[in-house]
């Protein structure tokens, strides 16, 4: 029979490894999907211009050079076309519109967006947030992550983990007013939720004592 200490040390293990290995996968996904779509794309252009290698005198290998070329320099005037279209008002409510009606059918659409604007920094990524929240109006603060700040309405999204297993949890959608922001780093936070408690001073210590974010 294995000694409890040893279970306990097991357990924290695998929980460090599952956590290191989701991790590297945040970082890596993101960027192994945009590396690839651009690849899929310029590939995708070069394609439709390979007829114009007779038009170049040299050798196959330097015509499909700068054939290649050539199509990363379309690929890449695309995106700043699009780029100064959504700048404008009305080209933003129309890719809005078009998005909606059309691409947010696409399966997985919505995930890869968010991955992207959130790999750029178009969006806040989900539990970078820590916060305190009081979501029974009761006096007792739980420590939460914020996972959505566009409800509308007045309303955050958050996420309060339970100790000492933080993939099992609550959803609230709760008032601002009812959301303490606390400058705390994710990582620091859910250490004091696996340890049950344990070091949680950081949180108040990070705390301005009043609702919304911190000034």
């Amino acid at each position: 029979m294995v000694p409890k200490r040893w279970s306990v040390f097991l357990r924290r293990l695998r929980r460090f490894f599952l956590t290191s290995v989701i991790g590297g996968m945040a970082v890596v996904l993101p960027i192994t999907i945009f590396v690839a779509l651009l690849r899929f794309i310029v590939n995708f252009t070069a394609g439709i211009l390979s007829p114009l290698v007779l038009l170049f005198p040299f050798s196959e290998n330097v015509s499909l050079w700068l054939i290649n070329l050539l199509s990363f320099g379309i690929v890449v005037a695309l995106f700043f076309t699009i780029g100064l279209v959504v700048r404008t008002q009305y080209g933003n409510k129309a890719i809005n519109r078009f998005e909606e009606r059309w691409l947010m059918q696409l399966p997985f659409y919505a995930v890869l967006r968010d991955t992207v604007r959130q790999f750029f920094g178009g969006k806040k990524a989900p539990f970078s947030q820590v916060v305190l929240c009081d979501p029974y109006n009761s006096g007792a603060l739980m420590t939460g992550f914020v996972t959505d700040d566009e409800l509308g309405h007045g309303f955050l999204t958050i996420f309060v983990p339970t100790g000492p297993n933080p993939t099992n949890g609550f959803i609230f959608h709760v008032p601002e007013d009812k959301v303490y922001y606390v400058d705390v780093r994710p990582e620091d936070a859910m250490r004091t939720i696996i340890g049950v408690g344990t070091g949680s001073r950081i949180l108040f210590a990070g705390w301005n004592g009043a609702p919304g974010p911190k000034q």
